[in-house]
């Protein structure tokens, strides 16, 4: 492993994060990506400062192009990101690892395909999105089968006891809360006390979904690992298909979060598949000492 990392700082609506490429460069992952590690490189004042880690590996999937791995802020590696995901196919394409225009990558969440568009923005192909209980994994209360789900909070603000929530899994796993305003809604508080909630045994991203039409959501999320962030991907890709489910949005359906807006289709069918459009820039490039 060499003495210096080079890594890209990249952003998708606000949602930021440190790529490393483990092509370009040789590096011994299970050595240099310890929770210790990430956790100081995320810290915004004494380290580089991001909500994830991206890691660019060859793939080992048949029929894909390369390998994603995701770390939180905490250290923790987990399955999906959908704002990550677009940051990815930027790299690659803009940094010559491929010239595809339709990229086929292998996560742990499962393989999902990018598209690079025209105008500088991406494409996701998300896949489908799963509402069982089990996919999330989630336990829900012995007296509802069917969501949306009452999950009882303790020691959540302005005695709120209880919050009822849609899940559904995006290759990671979603808390979706419906709110009548979101900007006064406390979503830190109540997003921690949904995120660790022992209904969720492996943790849970929280989502609060303010309905403005049938074609328009507001949307803030507390994402597991990293706290409330600008933008989440799959978050966006859950409150959507939730909602269409619903019946209460139809495709496509913009997403406004406090880093800008994504639109987000899916026609409903459970074996239909779901597309993410939206941002994705460059930063700025760096070394850091190992």
């Amino acid at each position: 492993m060499s003495e210096r990392l080079a890594f890209s700082k990249m952003q998708g609506l606000g949602n930021d994060f440190m790529v490393i490429d483990a092509i370009s460069q040789s590096i011994d992952v299970d050595r240099l990506l310890t929770r210790d590690r990430i956790q100081r490189w995320a810290d915004r004042h004494f380290g580089i400062g991001f909500d994830q880690l991206l890691l660019i590996e060859p793939a080992q999937a048949a029929r894909t192009d390369f390998r994603y791995r995701i770390f939180n802020a905490d250290g923790g590696e987990v399955e999906q990101c959908g704002n990550g995901a677009r940051c990815f196919a930027r790299y690659v394409s803009e940094r010559g690892l491929t010239d595809r225009r339709e990229i086929r990558v292998e996560t742990t969440g499962g393989p999902i395909v990018l598209h690079l568009t025209d105008d500088e923005r991406v494409r996701v192909d998300m896949g489908r999105p799963r509402f069982a209980p089990e996919a999330i994994p989630f336990k829900p209360p012995i007296t509802e089968n069917t969501p949306p789900y009452t999950l009882m909070l303790s020691g959540a603000p302005g005695g709120l006891g209880q919050v009822k929530v849609d899940v559904v899994s995006m290759g990671n796993p979603h808390a979706v809360v419906q709110v009548e305003q979101i900007e006064t809604f406390p979503v830190r508080s109540v997003g921690a006390a949904i995120e660790s909630h022992p209904a969720f045994p492996r943790r849970v991203n929280a989502g609060f979904v303010e309905t403005v039409s049938p074609e328009h959501i507001r949307l803030r999320v507390f994402e597991r690992g990293a706290g409330e962030t600008l933008a989440c991907g799959t978050g966006a890709c859950a409150a959507v298909a939730a909602g269409i489910r619903a019946g209460r949005l139809v495709s496509p359906c913009r997403v406004t979060l406090h880093g800008g807006e994504l639109s987000i289709e899916w026609p409903g069918d459970d074996d239909a598949r779901l597309s993410m459009t939206g941002p994705a820039e460059f930063v700025f490039d760096g070394e850091i000492s190992l």
